[in-house]
C-alpha cells in the first residue's frame, strides 16, 4: 500500500500530540519509586539496547527478547520507567528495520504502538492488583504470567489491526505469532531472575545474566546460518540435479531465473547477456513480476553494470549510496542493495546477473557464495542445452531449406496418429507438394539457381503455415506439411492459398549459366496432393501414400497447378 504523504506527515503529527503528553499522565498518576538505583536503572537500559542489538535467530526470522528485560524493569520500577525503557530500546530495533526516508514515518507510528502494548498490559496488571517491588514468589510468578500473556496478546492484536488498516491480508495467526507466544517460555523465568537477583545481588545481576544471553544469542545466531547454509546448499544441489534434465536453454534461463528469485532476498533480478560485445536483457524480473526491460547498450552502460564490465568480478552494494553515482537507469527507484555477479564460460564472461533489493544490506557473505555456485551450474548447463539443441537442429533440419527433414517428420507423423487413435485429437490432415518441372529450372538455370528456388519456396511455405502444422522437406522438390486436428476441407483451402501465392511469386535467381551471372525473376507452379485420417485411413504410411497419390495422379496427371484431394474408390 502506497502511503500518502499527509498519511505520513498524521502519524508525526499524532505521536507528538499523545505519547509525550501520555508520558507526563502516567508520571502524575503512576509515578516511579524515589529510591532508583541509577546504576542498575542504567544497566537494565543498556540490557535492553543490547537485547534488541543481538536478537535471537530462529528459522531466519530474528525475536527480539526485549520482554524479559521490560518484565523486570516493570515488576521493579513500574509503569512509567517500563514505558521509558521501552521507548529508548525502540531506537536500535528501528535501527535494525534499516528504515528508508519514505519508511520514517514507521519510527512514531512503532513508538505509539509500543506505547499502547506497555500502557494497557501495565494497566491491567495495577487493576487486577499487582503490586511493584514485591518478593512474594506466588505473587510476582502469577501476576508477572498475566502481564507478560497481556502484553503479548496487546502487541499481536495490534499489528494485526494495523496490517489491517493498511490492507495487508494477513491470518490472525502466523508463524511469527507462533515463535511469539512460545518465546515466553523464554522470556518469562529469564525476566523474573533478573528481577529477584537484582534484588540481591544488584548490579552483577546484569552480569550474571548478560553474559550467558549474549553468549547464547551468538551460538543461536551462528547455528541459524549453518542451517540456513545447509538450507541453501540442498536447494543449490537440487537446482543442479533439476538442470540436468533435456531442458532446452530458454528452458534453463527460466529456471535459473525463477530458482534465484526463490532462495535470494530480492525484489528485482535481470540476467543480461554479452552477444557480440553489446549487452542485451535475457530476462527481467521487478517486483514479483516478470518484465520487459527495452534499454540499449549504452544505456545499461549508465549503471553500475559499467563497474563489472571493466572489473568482470562479483560486486556488492549495501546501500544506494554507494552505487547512485553511477545511474540508475533501469533500476527502480527504491532499490538500495545490489549484487552483480559475472556469468563465466571458458573463463569469458559471457553475461551478468544483477540482483537488487529495496533493503539495505540485504545480502550475506554465504548468500552471495552460494549464488556464484548456482551461476556456475547456470553457465555450464545453458553451454549444454546450447550444444545439444545445435546439434540436435542439425539432426532434424534440412541442411539447404532448414525446414525439418523427413526423419523428423516420419516420427512426428507416427506420433500424431497415434494420438488420432487414442483419441486425444479429432482429424489430421497431410498436404504434400511438388514443384512442376523443376527438373526445367536446373537446366536452364543451373543447380545452384534451383537451390535458391527451393530456398525460396520454403521460406514462402512457412510463411503460409506458421504454427498451424509440421512443415517439412520431404525429399527433392518435395514438401510435406502435417496438420493436426485440421479437417480435409480446412486442409484443402490452405493448399489452395498456397498454390495461388506460388503462382503468383516472382523468385529471384542469379544463373549459374550466363557469363555474366545476370540476376533473373521466374515463376514457378506447385501441384499439391491432400489427404485426412480418419475418413482416408487409419495409418501413418497410408495417410502419407494417399497424399502422394492425390499429388500425381489428382494433380500432376491433370496438367499441374492444380490441388487434389485423395478419393476412395
Amino acid at each position: 500500500m502506497n502511503l500518502s504523504l499527509k498519511f505520513k506527515w498524521t502519524v508525526f503529527a499524532v505521536w507528538l500530540a499523545t505519547v509525550p503528553i501520555s508520558l507526563y499522565v502516567v508520571y502524575l498518576y503512576f509515578p516511579p519509586p524515589t529510591n532508583i538505583d541509577w546504576s542498575e536503572f542504567i544497566g537494565l537500559i543498556v540490557l535492553a539496547i543490547i537485547t534488541t542489538i543481538f536478537p535471537i535467530v530462529i528459522n531466519g526470522v530474528p525475536l527480539f527478547f526485549m520482554q524479559w528485560v521490560n518484565l523486570a524493569v516493570f515488576l521493579k520500577y513500574g509503569l512509567f520507567i517500563e514505558l521509558i525503557v521501552f521507548q529508548i530500546a525502540l531506537i536500535p530495533f528501528l535501527y535494525r528495520a534499516k528504515l528508508l526516508k519514505p519508511d520514517l514515518y514507521r519510527i512514531p507510528w512503532n513508538s505509539i504502538m509500543f506505547f499502547l502494548v506497555s500502557f494497557i498490559s501495565g494497566l491491567f496488571f495495577i487493576l487486577i492488583g499487582g503490586k511493584f517491588g514485591s518478593l512474594s514468589i506466588p505473587h510476582i510468578v502469577v501476576f508477572g504470567m498475566i502481564y507478560l500473556l497481556v502484553n503479548t496478546f496487546i502487541n499481536h492484536v495490534l499489528l494485526k489491526l494495523s496490517l489491517i488498516f493498511m490492507k495487508k491480508r494477513a491470518p490472525f495467526l502466523t508463524k511469527d505469532d507462533y515463535w511469539d507466544y512460545n518465546s515466553m517460555l523464554f522470556t518469562f523465568p529469564m525476566g523474573l531472575t533478573l528481577y529477584l537477583l537484582s534484588e540481591y545481588v544488584g548490579l552483577i545481576a546484569f552480569v550474571l545474566l548478560g553474559m550467558p544471553f549474549l553468549i547464547v544469542t551468538q551460538i543461536l545466531r551462528m547455528y541459524s546460518t549453518s542451517e540456513r547454509v545447509n538450507e541453501y546448499l540442498s536447494m543449490a544441489a537440487h537446482f543442479g540435479h533439476q538442470l540436468g534434465d533435456s531442458l532446452t536453454s530458454d528452458e534453463v534461463v527460466d529456471l535459473f531465473m525463477g530458482k534465484t528469485i526463490e532462495i535470494m532476498p530480492v525484489d528485482h533480478a535481470y540476467i543480461i547477456d554479452i552477444v557480440n560485445g553489446q549487452l542485451q536483457f535475457a530476462r527481467s524480473h521487478e517486483n514479483g513480476v516478470d518484465t520487459a526491460v527495452n534499454v540499449s547498450h549504452e544505456n545499461i552502460l549508465k549503471t553500475p553494470i559499467k563497474e563489472i564490465m571493466n572489473t568482470e568480478q562479483t560486486i556488492v552494494y549495501n546501500q544506494q549510496s554507494e552505487w547512485i553515482s553511477m545511474g540508475a537507469g533501469f533500476l527502480p527507484f527504491a532499490t538500495q542493495s545490489i549484487v552483480m555477479m559475472p556469468i563465466s564460460r571458458n573463463q569469458k564472461m559471457v553475461g551478468v546477473l544483477l540482483l537488487a533489493s529495496n533493503k539495505k544490506k540485504s545480502f550475506e557473505e554465504y548468500q552471495i557464495r552460494i549464488l556464484d555456485l548456482l551461476c556456475s551450474y547456470f553457465a555450464v548447463s545453458v553451454e549444454r542445452s546450447r550444444y545439444l539443441e545445435a546439434t540436435l537442429n542439425k539432426s532434424e533440419r534440412c541442411g539447404l531449406t532448414g525446414l525439418y527433414n523427413y526423419r523428423y517428420f516420419e516420427e512426428q507423423l507416427t506420433s500424431k496418429m497415434q494420438e488420432l487413435l487414442d483419441g486425444e485429437m479429432r482429424q489430421l490432415s497431410l498436404i504434400m507438394l511438388d514443384i512442376d518441372h523443376f527438373k526445367l529450372i536446373n537446366d536452364s538455370y543451373g543447380h545452384q539457381s534451383g537451390n535458391d528456388i527451393l530456398c525460396d519456396f520454403a521460406r514462402t511455405l512457412e510463411e503460409e503455415v506458421g504454427n498451424r502444422g509440421v512443415l517439412a522437406r520431404f525429399g527433392g522438390e518435395e514438401f510435406v506439411i502435417l496438420l493436426p486436428n485440421v479437417s480435409k476441407s480446412e486442409a484443402l483451402q490452405l493448399a489452395e492459398e498456397i498454390r495461388m501465392k506460388v503462382q503468383f511469386k516472382s523468385f529471384e535467381i542469379e544463373s549459374d549459366l550466363s557469363v555474366n551471372h545476370i540476376r533473373e525473376h521466374v515463376t514457378i507452379t506447385t501441384s499439391v496432393g491432400v489427404s485426412t485420417a480418419p475418413e482416408d485411413c487409419d495409418s501413418s504410411m497410408a495417410l502419407l501414400r494417399n497424399a502422394d497419390r492425390a499429388l500425381y495422379v489428382g494433380a500432376k496427371q491433370k496438367g499441374r497447378n492444380r490441388v487434389a484431394e485423395y478419393l476412395k474408390t
